[in-house]
């Protein structure tokens, strides 16, 4: 494959989405080293780096989200499929209240086919990106919908320093091939192409990943601003193993690592086109992104088998077909003065022509639940200061407003119709500087997630016939934070945050709809614990802790308990990188033993992961081997808890665990040549 060319140039000035408003000069952030202090709105957020990315050994390109403390990424189904994700006591399912964008572009889907604000990253490269800024709790009034956990905003690299080519292989069918290169005139070309192969250790199906991904940047820098033009295309397709019922295993029926429809799977693609630029003027700094994105996901699923029918089987496939439209801009001044400012504005405009859910044996479409067309657009207004009040004392405050309208022709007229409505979310934090080394922070704010359209003009249960609820189109959730951080010397820090989030209502996991509904409200608080050390100039070690308690609100019969809400989770990573030689990365991952009923009577046992990276540095080649699930622990990847039936069993199925294991330990070696 010749080489080929990527990129992105992230345009704006420090990132503003994610860059304090006082910050207007651009800051050199070199990840988690750095500590953000006079920086930072509260002390749950942070920066993840390049550095910090560049020998981690990893699974899939999501698991990139891991770099962020307190992150968890999961998988159900195949590898072209959306991770599952959990953070702070939230089982995020495919990013539900965690906001995720890419150079300025959402990656969050509303009214999507799978699950409300499906979050997709398989098109990121992971060698492409510069950093990820990560924001936790509703405290920043440029996120909006799905930032009630947080969000986190990636910037992929402006130019690569050299051409490079890497080629992997690896346990499994594994094979990868990228190559990646910038030309520089006035202005920078920067493109790259990637290709993967991947046949998955399953008994019963070959996941057989094909997965093309290429992009593609134009950027130029002046001394009043810079702009940037950028194309990506991605597109993949997979057949799956889904999680499986843990009694076909125990009755010998079924191997842990096989399935029981070999004919699930997805095919999926993402083409977009984007333009940004900052321009600095004498009045302030000027931004502004706009993007165009078409997308398209086919996703073939079965998780109770016979229950709603024994004959055919219960497969079904979920379609989303969409075109996206939409952009930012924002206006901050007052550089130099106390009180520093930003204004921003938001749109973005989802045209669905076609989301629906089909009844299917072996892919083949036999009638339909669901075949619906939604137009969904939303406008935003946000502003926020920062007041230096003393030497020690600054504080951030805001105020955001959101607008949304809903428009759904379905299938069953009744089912068809329009919706409207609009949130106020203030924001603020107050910041004490006792030291250079210290910064104590109190935050309190205001956030939301939007509901799939559907529900919002749903009148008539698809598949049932009866009358239904409709849901509120906006959910808002409250929370507050207390913490520290904390740097007693350079490249080293520590924040510990105690926070508290309250969400009107849940979205849940329905095994067999394949889908999530909305149920009651749910109250969490927990602790963050999250340090780094650059113990020498090769040496660095991260160590993050997180506890939650998250409940249900009120009292209801069938408990209090959150399905998938993870109490403990704990990560550290010890890395040797000198500049030539020798190089490891040891990754050790933690999560904690969470509810998988509301009574509490079906439970995770958690799982423990270990990942390994081995190689040696050139100066212009890289070898590198990783072990991933080093210990060939044997620990559940994601459970869940619903009723299924299998032939021979009763017509109302049975209640169990349903799960899919870690993938076995395997090794993947990759050559990287710097020409």
């Amino acid at each position: 494959m010749r080489q080929a060319l990527h990129a992105l140039l992230l345009a704006s000035l420090s990132l503003p989405t994610m860059a304090a408003p006082h910050a207007l000069e651009e800051v050199v952030v070199e990840g988690r080293k750095t500590p953000l202090l006079g920086l930072a709105r509260s002390a749950s957020e942070g920066v993840v780096g390049a550095e910090d990315l560049a020998l981690r050994p990893l699974l899939r390109p999501g698991d990139v989200l891991e770099a962020i403390p307190g992150v968890v990424v999961t998988q159900h189904s195949g590898a072209g499929k959306s991770n599952q994700l959990f953070l702070r006591g939230f089982n995020l399912d495919h990013g539900t209240d965690f906001a995720t964008w890419v150079d300025g572009m959402p990656v969050n889907l509303r009214s999507h086919g799978h699950g409300q604000g499906y979050t997709d990253i398989n098109f990121l490269i992971p060698e492409m990106i510069d950093q990820l800024r990560f924001v936790k709790g509703p405290y920043h009034a440029e996120l909006g919908d799905f930032s009630s956990a947080g969000g986190v905003h990636f910037e992929t690299r402006r130019r690569v320093e050299a051409p490079t080519v890497s080629v992997s292989a690896g346990s499994n069918g594994y094979e990868r091939l990228l190559a990646m290169a910038s030309r520089a005139q006035e202005s920078v070309l920067t493109g790259a192409l990637e290709a993967v192969r991947y046949d998955g250790p399953w008994r019963d199906v070959e996941e057989n990943l094909e997965k093309l991904n290429g992009q593609l940047a134009l950027t130029r820098e002046t001394e009043a601003g810079r702009w940037r033009l950028h194309a990506r295309g991605y597109q993949s397709r997979w057949h799956s193993a889904d999680q499986i019922p843990a009694r076909a295993v125990a009755e010998g029926v079924l191997h842990p690592l096989g399935a029981l429809d070999p004919a699930l799977g997805g095919r999926s693609h993402r083409f977009s086109l984007g333009v940004d630029g900052t321009l600095r003027t004498a009045l302030g700094v000027w931004t502004a992104e706009a993007y165009v994105i078409d997308y398209r996901l086919r996703l073939w699923s079965n998780f109770t088998y016979g229950l709603d029918d024994p004959a055919r089987g219960d497969q079904f496939e979920q379609l989303d077909d969409r075109r996206m439209a939409g952009g930012q801009g924002t206006f901050s001044w007052g550089e130099d003065q106390p009180l520093t400012q930003r204004l921003g504005i938001e749109v973005r405009s989802d045209v669905i022509d076609n989301v629906g859910l089909y009844r299917t044996v072996a892919r083949q479409r036999q009638e339909g639940f669901r075949d619906d067309a939604v137009d969904q657009t939303s406008v935003a207004l946000f502003y926020e200061g920062a007041l230096s009040l003393s030497p020690r004392w600054r504080s951030v405050f805001g105020l955001r407003a959101d607008h949304y309208d809903f428009s759904v022709r379905a299938a069953d007229r009744l089912n068809s119709g329009g919706a409207r409505e609009s949130q106020l979310s203030p924001k603020a934090s107050l910041i004490f500087s006792p030291s250079e080394t210290l910064e104590a922070y109190l935050s309190i704010g205001r956030g939301f997630h939007s509901n799939d359209a559907r529900g919002v003009t749903l009148r008539i249960d698809p598949q049932s016939g009866n009358a239904a609820d409709p849901v509120d189109p906006l959910v808002p959730s409250t929370g507050g934070e207390l913490g520290v951080k904390w740097s007693p010397r350079p490249g080293v820090n520590s924040a510990l945050a105690l926070w508290q989030l309250d969400l009107d209502s849940e979205l849940l996991f329905v095994g067999d709809a394949g889908n999530t509904e909305a149920t009651r409200g749910s109250e969490r608080w927990g602790v963050e614990f999250n340090n780094f050390w650059q113990l020498t100039p090769a040496w660095r070690l991260e160590a993050d802790l997180s506890w939650t308690h998250g409940r249900f609100q009120g009292d209801a019969p069938e408990g209090n308990r959150i399905p998938g809400a993870v109490p403990f989770v704990a990560s550290s990573t010890l890395s040797y990188a000198p500049s030539q030689g020798p190089f490891a990365t040891l990754r050790l991952r933690h999560l904690g033993a969470y509810p998988l009923a509301e009574d509490n009577t079906a439970k995770s046992r958690g799982s423990t992961l270990l990942n390994l990276a081995l190689g040696w540095r050139w100066p212009r080649l890289r070898a590198q081997l990783d072990v991933l699930n080093a210990l060939d622990a044997e620990d559940h990847d994601i459970d869940y808890f619903y009723a299924s039936r299998l032939p021979g069993e009763p017509e109302e199925g049975i209640e169990d665990l349903h799960f899919k294991r870690f993938e076995p330990r395997q090794l993947r070696a990759t050559l990287t040549l710097t020409l």
